[in-house]
C-alpha cells in the first residue's frame, strides 16, 4: 500500500489495480488505500507522520484533516482511476470497525457470565443431588434394623415360670453366706381338702437368687396330684407369720451345712440338702438349686421338683429307697442328687412320689 505524501510533495495520484480473479474487490482495497488501520505506516524519507507517536489506536481515533481548496491547484487534478471512498465514509467506515469490536467484546462477556451462571447452576444441582444421596443413604444405612438414636428398643417378654424353672443360676459351691433369713412375704392357700399342713418359705439374705419364684415353685410342687398332695391325702398352705408345721429354707452351702449338723447329718461330702429334723427346717441347697447336678443334666425344671418332694418327704417321715428294676423310675426318696445306677441297675430321673397320676 502506498503511504501518504510528506508536504511539499506532488499529487496524489491513486494508482489502478488490475483486477485480480479470487482476490479481494478493488473498492474494498480503495476503501483502505490511504489509511490501512491493520498495518503501521513508514513514513517516507524526511517525513514527520503523526503515527509514528507509538499510539496503537491512532488510526482509528485520528480526525480527517481540513477540506482541500476548492480553488484548485493540486487538489483539482482530475482522478485517473476508480474513484476512492469519500473522506467522512472513511470515518464511518472506521466507526463502523469500532462499535463491531465493542459489539463483540460485549457479546463475548455476557456469553461467558452466561456460562459462568449455568456453570454455577450446574454446580449447585449436583451439589445438591450428591447431598441428597447422601442423605438416602444415611437414611437407608439408619433404617436397616438398625434404631435410630431417638428410637426406643422394644422390651424382652418376661420368662414364663417354667422358663425361669428350667434355667440355671450362678452361684458358688463353697459360698457360705450370713447365716440370715428373710421370710418371703404373703400368703398361699391350701387348694385341697385333705390334712393341711402349714409352712413358711425363708431364703438367706444375699444369695441373689429369686425368692419369689422359690416360694412359687413350693407351692405349686407340693399341691400337685402327682405329689404329696394325691388323691386329697394332703394339703399345703404358704403362711407368712405365725407358727407353721415347717421351714423350707432356701441357703447357701454352708449354711445348709451347719443347720443340717443340728440334726446330725453331713451334707459336705457331696453338698446336698437335708431335712434337719431336729429343727422346724427343710433346707434347700442353694447351690443344687441354682445348678442343679450330673444325673439331670440340664433337666433344671424336673430337678428342682424332686429336690422340693424329696426333702418334704423326710419331714413327712419317709426315708430312703431305691428303684428295683434296670430301667424303672427312681423313687422320689432316691439320692437322686448322687446318684441313679446302684448294683448293676439304672434307674431313670423321678421327681414325683405318684409319677403315674
Amino acid at each position: 500500500m502506498t503511504g501518504r505524501p510528506a508536504q511539499g510533495a506532488g499529487p496524489l495520484i491513486p494508482r489502478q489495480r488490475p483486477a485480480s480473479p479470487g482476490g479481494p474487490r478493488q473498492d474494498y482495497l480503495d476503501a483502505f488505500e490511504e489509511d490501512d488501520v491493520f498495518a503501521r505506516r513508514r513514513p517516507l524519507s524526511g517525513a514527520v507522520s503523526s503515527h509514528t507517536s507509538g499510539d496503537p489506536y491512532a488510526s482509528v481515533t485520528e480526525r480527517d484533516p481540513e477540506p482541500r481548496s476548492a480553488a484548485g491547484g493540486e487538489d483539482d487534478v482530475p482522478p485517473s482511476g476508480a474513484p476512492s471512498a469519500g473522506r467522512g465514509g472513511k470515518g464511518r467506515a472506521f466507526t463502523g470497525i469500532a462499535a463491531a469490536a465493542v459489539t463483540t467484546a460485549l457479546a463475548i462477556v455476557v456469553a461467558g457470565q452466561v456460562t459462568d451462571s449455568r456453570d454455577e447452576d450446574s454446580a449447585r444441582s449436583q451439589t445438591a443431588a450428591g447431598q441428597s444421596a447422601r442423605d438416602t443413604r444415611d437414611s437407608t444405612g439408619r433404617g436397616g434394623g438398625r434404631p435410630g438414636p431417638s428410637a426406643a428398643l422394644p422390651e424382652a417378654a418376661p420368662l414364663t415360670y417354667a422358663q425361669q424353672m428350667d434355667r440355671k443360676y450362678p452361684l458358688g459351691a463353697e459360698l457360705t453366706g450370713s447365716g440370715r433369713f428373710d421370710a418371703v412375704p404373703g400368703i398361699d392357700k391350701a387348694p385341697g381338702e385333705g390334712r393341711k399342713y402349714t409352712y413358711r418359705v425363708d431364703v438367706e439374705q444375699g444369695l441373689g437368687l429369686d425368692a419369689a419364684l422359690f416360694a412359687q415353685a413350693v407351692q405349686k410342687t407340693l399341691n400337685d396330684r402327682r405329689s404329696w398332695a394325691h388323691d386329697g391325702a394332703r394339703t399345703f398352705e404358704r403362711i407368712h407369720s405365725g407358727e407353721p408345721d415347717f421351714v423350707i429354707t432356701l441357703a447357701s452351702p454352708g449354711t445348709t451345712a451347719e443347720w443340717c449338723a443340728k440334726s446330725g447329718l453331713d451334707t459336705t461330702i457331696d453338698n446336698v440338702s437335708c431335712d434337719s429334723a431336729s429343727t422346724e427346717r427343710v433346707m434347700i441347697n442353694a447351690y443344687r438349686w441354682a445348678q442343679g447336678s450330673q444325673t439331670y443334666g440340664d433337666q433344671m425344671y424336673a430337678y428342682r421338683q424332686m429336690l422340693i418332694n424329696h426333702e418334704v418327704g423326710h419331714r413327712l417321715g419317709y426315708s430312703h429307697v431305691t428303684c428295683d428294676k434296670n430301667g424303672d423310675l427312681a423313687p422320689v426318696m432316691q439320692q437322686q442328687t448322687k446318684f441313679l445306677e446302684h448294683d448293676g441297675i439304672r434307674c431313670l430321673p423321678n421327681p414325683w412320689p405318684y409319677p403315674a397320676q
